[in-house]
C-alpha cells in the first residue's frame, strides 16, 4: 500500500476531488471545509452530537436515512448522486486499471433486498486514518459493534443506544500483564491503521508496526509488540482465528512484506512468512490450510499456511488489492482491488476467476461473507456497499446507497445485522441494517 501518513482528512485529497460538487451542496450539507483543522473537528463533533438519529419508521415516512435535508438544499439527491459518480476520482497505483477491468465484469440484477434499514446513529463518529485501509468496524453480536473514532476504539450497543470507550491510543498504552516478548514500555500516541475484534479479542495495528492486544473480558491491555522497526512498517490488516487446538491466534499483514502469526495462548509469534511486496490483506481458509495473500501486486497468492509456500497465483486483477475473504465452504474466495472489481475464485481451478463484480465509484476495499455463506458484501471507498446473493451465482445484488467514506462494514456472527461505518465532516455515523424476512417486527418507539 501507499506509504502515506497524515491526519484523517489527507486521504480525501488523494482518493477523490469533490470541491465543485461540495460547493453545489452548500454549507448545510458539509458543515466544514474538507481541509479543516483539529479544532474544526471538535466543533463538528459538538454539532453532530446534537443531531437526531434516524429510525426505520422515520425512513419509511420519507426521512433520508442519513438525515440529509434534501428539501432545503439547492440540489436534489438524484442530481448529487449523478454528479458524484461522474466526478469521483478513484485512487489507482496502476493508471487506467479501472477502465481496463470493465469488460470482464458480470451484469447484475440490482433489485435485491436482503437487508433492511434499521437505524442511523450519528452520535457514533466513525473515522479513518489511512485512505486505503477500511477494516475499522467489527460486529461481535447483532447488537454489539466495535469501531475506530479518532484515537479511540469504541463499543456501541444498538440495543441500549449507548457507547463506551474500550481503548484510547492517544496517550500511553502499556500492557498490564507480563508475557515474554511483550513490550512492557508500551506505545505512545499510536496511530491505529487497522483493527480486528473477534473471539473476545481486540487487536489494533499501527503505522509503526505496533500491535496492541486486549481481551474484552479482562481489564487493561494484555500484550504489546512491534512487528518490525522498518521504516515501511504499517500494519495493513489483522485476521483473528481459532486454531485446531482451540487457541486464539491472529495474523498481521504488514507493509514490510511480512505475514506474521501470533499465538495468544502463549503470547508469542509462531510464524513469519515473507513476500516480495507489501502485504495489504491476508485471509485464512475455513479449514486452516490455506492463506490468500494480496498486496502491492496485481496477482494474489494462495499459500500453504504451515510452510508459507505458494500453491497457486491468482491472476486477473489490474491493480493492487486490499481485501480478501473466504466463503464458509472453503472452496471459493473473493479478492477486492483498486481496479474497481471484486473477483471470485474457485480453488479447484484457480487459474482464472469465475466472476468479476464491478463497483460504481472506486476500489473494493472491504469484503465480508455471512457465516452461512448466503451473502457476500463488498464495500467501495465511499457511498456504496453491495450485498450479493451467492446462491444466484452473484447475479443478484442489493445496492446500499448513501453518502460518505466507508470506514468498514461487518455482518454479525448470526447474520442478522449488517453495520457500516460512515466518515463525513457532517454526517459521520454508524448505519445498521437487519436481515429481511418474510415477516417483520414492529419498530421500537425510540
Amino acid at each position: 500500500m501507499s506509504h502515506h501518513q497524515g491526519n484523517d482528512d489527507d486521504y480525501i485529497e488523494d482518493e477523490h476531488e469533490m470541491e465543485d460538487v461540495d460547493d453545489d451542496m452548500g454549507d448545510e450539507f458539509h458543515g466544514q471545509d474538507v481541509g479543516g483543522s483539529d479544532s474544526d473537528a471538535d466543533e463538528y463533533g459538538y454539532m453532530n452530537d446534537r443531531m437526531q438519529d434516524t429510525t426505520a419508521a422515520q425512513a419509511r415516512r420519507g426521512k433520508d436515512i442519513q438525515g440529509i435535508p434534501w428539501d432545503r438544499l439547492s440540489i436534489t439527491r438524484e442530481k448529487y448522486r449523478q454528479t458524484r459518480i461522474e466526478q469521483y476520482k478513484n485512487y489507482e497505483n496502476i493508471p487506467q486499471s479501472g477502465e481496463g477491468s470493465e469488460k470482464e465484469c458480470k451484469t447484475t440484477d440490482k433489485r435485491g433486498l436482503y437487508y433492511e434499514f434499521r437505524s442511523n446513529s450519528r452520535s457514533v463518529k466513525s473515522t479513518i486514518l489511512h485512505f486505503q485501509l477500511r477494516n475499522l468496524v467489527w460486529a461481535t453480536t447483532k447488537h454489539d459493534v466495535y469501531l475506530m473514532s479518532r484515537f479511540s476504539v469504541l463499543h456501541w450497543s444498538s440495543l441500549t443506544c449507548s457507547k463506551s470507550e474500550v481503548l484510547n491510543a492517544s496517550g500511553h498504552v502499556a500492557p498490564s500483564e507480563k508475557h515474554p516478548g511483550s513490550l512492557l514500555e508500551g506505545f505512545t500516541q499510536t496511530q491505529v491503521s487497522t483493527l480486528a475484534v473477534k473471539n473476545k479479542l481486540l487487536v489494533a495495528g499501527g503505522f509503526q508496526g505496533e500491535l496492541i492486544c486486549k481481551f474484552l473480558e479482562r481489564p487493561g491491555v494484555s500484550y504489546c509488540t512491534r512487528t518490525t522497526y522498518d521504516d515501511n512498517a504499517i500494519t495493513n490488516a489483522i485476521e483473528i482465528y481459532t486454531s485446531r487446538s482451540g487457541a486464539v491466534h491472529f495474523i498481521a499483514s504488514n507493509n514490510d512484506g511480512g505475514v506474521r502469526d501470533f499465538d495468544m495462548e502463549k503470547f508469542q509469534q509462531s510464524k513469519h512468512f515473507r513476500f516480495p511486496w507489501p502485504v495489504n490483506h491476508t485471509s485464512l481458509s475455513p479449514d486452516g490450510k490455506l492463506l490468500v495473500i494480496v498486496g502491492d501486486d496485481p496477482d494474489g497468492l494462495l499459500v500453504d499456511s504451515r510452510s508459507g509456500k505458494t500453491v497457486a497465483s491468482l491472476c486477473g486483477h489490474l491493480d493492487y488489492s486490499f481485501a480478501s475473504a473466504w466463503h464458509p465452504d472453503g472452496l471459493t474466495l473473493a479478492t477486492g482491488n483498486q481496479d474497481k472489481t471484486c473477483r471470485i475464485w474457485d480453488i479447484r481451478n484457480p487459474s482464472k476467476s469465475v466472476a468479476a463484480l464491478k463497483g460504481n465509484l472506486g476500489a473494493i476495499r472491504s469484503i465480508r461473507y455471512t457465516s452461512d455463506g448466503r451473502f457476500m458484501a463488498m464495500a467501495e471507498p465511499a457511498d456504496f456497499v453491495h450485498v450479493f446473493d451467492v446462491e444466484s451465482g452473484y447475479e443478484k445484488e442489493q445496492e446500499i446507497d448513501f453518502f460518505g467514506e466507508i470506514s468498514g462494514m461487518s455482518f454479525s456472527p448470526d447474520n442478522e445485522s449488517l453495520f457500516i461505518g460512515v466518515w463525513d465532516r457532517t454526517y459521520s455515523s454508524l448505519l445498521e441494517f437487519g436481515r429481511r424476512r418474510e415477516y417483520s417486527y414492529l419498530d421500537s418507539f425510540v
